[in-house]
């Protein structure tokens, strides 16, 4: 039974799933970097720099000390996804044998083209690794603003007692064991909610956005399959479900990104937490490598690089052979 729960990553997402884990009633210490969201965690029960406004609910103890936050029943893993390898690294040696770590990040991985569970499974083999992931805003998720998503493990039982050590009254989460549908549902989406804020900077209309999200999510399906996820998954929360969310407006940091571009502003607004930066061009690669066709995917890639205009990625894909409607 999971009654402790280690967060490590002070920002908004920790921030946000610590207290979904101390509202759920668990025992939750937080890791943060900076002394200043230690000191506010504990003193004044709010994490000001993150989450502005919210006064929590519920006991969370913050906490410098990587050893402290690592003594748990499970470890949530709330960094940017090019930062989930060395943070795991790090944390290797001091966690118990068959612990299970929930990466919390959308992303595939720079380089190696992997995914997160991938990255655990390389740098922490002792754990269990488990992904959690949906249509989920922080901030929503402070307030106590109903949530869904998903948590995934290659065994039920693993994905089912990480539900019941989460789940309460605002937050639900839903088992699930397809781990690769999953995280590609919620590294992906971050690619096309670039493409969507790209569509709405440059004001191209509503009709134009439900179209780029409609065809995102045939690319989306595409590729998952082939990498070996099931149909079904891509249909759930972390699939069709985070897509439309991500897609939706600038709460989402990729959205308000590719709005930026749309807009005229450049690539300026360029952020580690932009997760999509990093995901496009191995999105890309990846589906060059498995001869999957996705024009969304390469326009964005080639906007990010600099190797394609955003005018002309819009007339590549607008004057694309004509052709059946499918998957």
């Amino acid at each position: 039974m999971i009654e402790r729960v280690g967060v490590l990553g002070g920002g908004a997402w920790g921030t946000a799933l610590a207290l979904v884990a101390a509202r759920a009633g668990r025992s939750v210490t937080l890791w943060a970097r900076d002394p200043d969201t230690i000191e506010a965690i504990n003193k004044h029960r709010e994490n000001r720099n993150y989450l502005p406004d919210i006064t929590f609910d519920a006991p969370v103890a913050a906490t410098g000390d990587f050893k402290r936050v690592l003594d748990a029943d499970a470890v949530l893993l709330a960094v940017p996804a090019q930062s989930v390898r060395a943070i795991a690294a790090a944390a290797a040696p001091h966690i118990a044998e068959g612990i299970s770590l929930v990466v919390t990040a959308k992303g595939l991985e720079r380089g190696s083209r992997k995914r997160m569970s991938e990255v655990l499974v390389e740098t922490v083999p002792k754990a269990v690794p488990a992904i959690l992931s949906g249509p989920s805003f922080a901030n929503d998720v402070a307030r106590r603003l109903p949530t869904a998503v998903t948590i995934a493990a290659t065994e039920e039982v693993t994905a089912l007692d990480l539900c019941n050590a989460l789940g309460h009254a605002t937050f639900r989460p839903y088992a699930a064991t397809d781990l690769t549908g999953v995280e590609i549902g919620g590294a992906l989406k971050n690619v096309f909610a670039i493409a969507a804020g790209i569509v709405a900077g440059r004001q191209l209309g509503a009709s134009a956005l439900a179209a780029l999200i409609a065809r995102s999510f045939a690319e989306l399906s595409r590729f998952s399959e082939a990498l070996g996820a099931r149909p079904e998954t891509l249909m759930g929360l972390s699939g069709l479900g985070d897509l439309v969310l991500t897609c939706s407006g600038p709460q989402s940091r990729n959205f308000a990104f590719g709005q930026s571009i749309g807009a005229g502003r450049g690539l300026a607004a360029h952020h580690s937490l932009v997760e999509g930066i990093a995901t496009a061009p191995v999105a890309r690669d990846l589906a060059r490598q498995h001869r999957i066709e996705m024009p969304i995917v390469e326009a964005v890639a080639g906007i990010l690089d600099d190797s394609l205009d955003v005018d002309a990625a819009i007339a590549g894909l607008m004057s694309r052979p004509l052709k059946r409607e499918k998957g």
